[in-house]
């Protein structure tokens, strides 16, 4: 067991929230940099405003390629949106759908703020693909794995 568990946080684990999402905003990665460019990890791109390693910059570009790709393809089922419970969740969570927005992307996700695992998710295309069979195919995409 972790010595930690089951106790309040110490103070210099604690992190400054309002400094990541100003962070997040407000940092420009740099393209020069490897670890500022886009990466992907087991459950999509994976870093921290506080690095510049997952900024609104990044959630922006990965979400217009998604559209793109979808175009592209000819996609026209809904796009299912993922959110977890990391601190700056909600803020991706606003680009992303900002930008499939723009796009004039169909986004199923979970009501009233609420979070939503990937098993959740792919649980959900999985039951939308089998209800429309030979129909409109729905596309993952969860841009809101982070780390702080």
């Amino acid at each position: 067991m972790h010595p930690l568990a089951g106790q309040p946080a110490p103070p210099q684990l604690l992190i400054d929230v309002a400094r990541l999402e100003r962070d997040y905003y407000e940092r420009q990665p740099n393209p020069e940099d490897p670890a500022q460019r886009v990466s992907f990890g087991t459950s999509g791109h994976r870093g921290s405003p506080f690095e510049g390693t997952f900024t609104e910059a990044h959630v922006l570009a990965i979400t217009q390629a998604i559209c793109e790709y979808r175009t592209g393809r000819g996609i026209a089922g809904p796009l299912f949106l993922g959110k977890d419970t990391h601190a700056i969740s909600t803020p991706t969570e606003r680009t992303a759908l900002e930008v499939l927005a723009a796009n004039h992307i169909e986004v199923v996700m979970q009501r009233r703020d609420g979070f939503t695992p990937t098993p959740v998710i792919s649980r959900a295309i999985l039951a939308w693909n089998a209800s429309r069979a030979g129909g409109t195919r729905a596309v993952k995409r969860c841009v809101s794995r982070t780390a702080s």
